[in-house]
């Protein structure tokens, strides 16, 4: 495990925990007669690198510090919480290391959080700086902001994504932005992550690889459960320019690694990648 630096810990080095998407490379499915889904896949693919970005933001911090980790891939972090606004450097280090689910990552996560978490009006950016996934290049920001109790008096946070992804070897290009409301439905009362439970609406719009723009909305709330680093239910529909809508399924609320894809009334399967 790599070593972890702590400068000041306070309480509001608690961030969220997100969970990964799917994703998948190939543009069509065997048995989809050669149905494109290359936006479809693209949108899962970066939603999925923005959902483990701020996964890896809650995993470095907890309120009570630095919360350690038997994974493989557990970065250097140093925490400021005397700069304004406070930071945190996630460093995975200049060669890859691979995660307990096979995700690799390399480079860095740049924090800034204004205040704790759990406090209305704090706001978390996530950049990422000379950052790999999966040997892809990741650029862009992700920013939480703490809005406070919903009507159900439950705590939410609106989610600004804007990211780019680039092959690693300068292939493609692929571009999101998406726009969220993150509830945090179980486990905001409790000091214990693990029962930590979200429901996520919103929509968004991208280019996919092949500089097509599409848009996406999600049409059933996505869920994420602590513990699980799927999602495990919702619909997202992608819409491709002058294309049909495609839907990704999420399922039934199991922790699996796979989605159903459905295009003009073919299905398929993707798993993540």
């Amino acid at each position: 495990m790599n070593r972890i630096k702590i400068i000041t810990i306070t309480a509001s080095a608690c961030l969220l925990l997100a969970a990964c998407n799917k994703d998948k490379d190939a543009p069509t499915a065997p048995g989809t007669g050669g149905v494109d889904y290359t936006a479809a896949t693209d949108q899962a693919m970066s939603s999925g690198i923005g959902n483990d970005m701020l996964q890896q933001a809650d995993a470095a911090a907890s309120s009570n510090g630095i919360r350690s980790t038997e994974d493989a891939c557990a970065p250097t972090v140093t925490i400021d919480t005397v700069a304004d606004p406070h930071t945190m450097i996630i460093d995975f280090g200049a060669a890859n290391c691979t995660a307990a689910n096979g995700r690799m990552r390399r480079g860095v996560l740049h924090v800034t959080f204004t205040g704790p978490y759990h406090a209305p009006g704090t706001v978390i950016t996530i950049t990422p700086q000379d950052y790999y996934v999966d040997n892809n290049h990741v650029e862009g920001t992700k920013t939480v902001t703490n809005m406070g109790l919903n009507d159900d008096h439950l705590p939410y946070f609106t989610i600004v994504e804007d990211l780019t992804v680039t092959a690693g070897n300068g292939s493609w290009t692929a571009t999101h932005h998406a726009e969220r409301i993150r509830t945090w439905a179980q486990g905001s009362d409790t000091p214990d992550p693990s029962d930590d439970a979200y429901v996520i609406t919103g929509h968004g719009h991208g280019v996919n690889r092949h500089s097509h723009a599409y848009v996406m909305n999600i049409q059933e709330p996505l869920h994420v459960h602590a513990g699980c680093p799927f999602i495990t239910q919702g619909v997202v529909a992608v819409t491709p320019e002058n294309q049909p809508t495609r839907t990704l399924d999420y399922g039934d609320g199991s922790c699996d690694n796979t989605a159903t894809v459905t295009v003009n009334g073919q299905s398929f399967t993707i798993t993540i990648g």
